[in-house]
């Protein structure tokens, strides 16, 4: 069971997708540069990672909804 401590919001903008707050950095309107089939993966729950541009952390997301990425680790 996942818990909801190791989630972040995302928005979709224009089939872009965003962080409005980056986890780790603190920076505004991070994009997450994820390609269309690994977005889809993620989707199904297959293990994804990403890097964020603005402070260059990994993060691995576990499946992603149509609100919430699920990492492995606390973000909140």
């Amino acid at each position: 069971m996942y818990q909801f401590s190791h989630t972040w919001p995302y928005e979709r903008v224009m089939g872009d997708l965003y962080l409005t707050e980056c986890p780790f950095c603190g920076s505004r309107a991070v994009p997450l540069h994820l390609k269309k089939e690994a977005f889809e993966r993620a989707k199904e729950g297959i293990k994804t990672e990403a890097v964020l541009p603005c402070c260059h952390e990994k993060l691995t997301i576990l499946r992603i909804d149509d609100d919430y990425l699920w990492t492995d680790r606390a973000l909140r």
